[in-house]
């Protein structure tokens, strides 16, 4: 079965500010003694989020004007830190299905790609003037336009950059090596009894 192509996001969004928030930020790592990654998506921001005693501190995402948003926005070198795949996960498993920022560490936005979340770099000014959209109305409608790489909210545009690697491999289906892989299962096969180290 071919992979979706993901030429947009639509959804709500919410803003968590601050720069270099790192993958154990994302997710704490004593979350991570898992088999799977399910469940992983109510730990995401922990520390940050909840007291001791498990009661909520004050976080965007403990906004209920913020729970159905799909669409993170952050600041600069977003995922840095721990190369960990469960940071991506927590936040796909939460919910979000887009993410922007200014930048974005090398390796976190790979493991983005590779479960199909778009991550769009912004300016600081554009991401605070969508900021302020969402914080003014939080039921506003965001379109990340992979497409055309833009940001599209309240008749306003936004342009972003994203690597075109990621961007050829979200609009043509291909995001997922694993995914190739296995819908080309009976190539694979094929070529591998060509091959002498496999045949024995």
């Amino acid at each position: 079965m071919a992979l979706e192509k993901i030429t947009e996001v639509v959804g709500t969004g919410v803003f968590v500010p601050g720069d270099a928030i790192d993958t154990d930020r994302i997710i704490p790592a004593r979350y991570m003694k898992c088999v799977t990654f399910d469940g992983l998506g109510e730990h995401l921001f922990y520390d940050v989020r909840k007291n001791e005693d498990g009661s909520d501190k004050e976080h965007p995402l403990n906004d209920s004007r913020y729970s159905d948003a799909t669409i993170l926005l952050s600041g600069d070198n977003f995922g840095c830190g721990s190369s960990r795949e469960h940071a991506p996960q927590a936040l796909y498993r939460y919910g979000f299905r887009g993410i922007v920022a200014e930048s974005f560490a090398e390796i976190f936005f790979g493991n983005c790609t590779t479960l199909g979340i778009p991550c769009f770099c912004a300016s600081k000014e554009e991401i605070a003037r969508i900021a302020s959209a969402v914080e003014a109305d939080p039921t506003l409608a965001i379109t990340m336009d992979v497409s055309a790489r833009e940001i599209r909210f309240a008749g306003e545009t936004v342009s972003i950059t994203m690597r075109e690697t990621a961007h050829s491999s979200l609009i043509n289906g291909k995001w997922d090596a694993i995914g190739e892989l296995l819908e080309a299962k009976e190539d694979v096969i094929a070529v591998s009894k060509e091959l002498p180290y496999f045949a024995g």
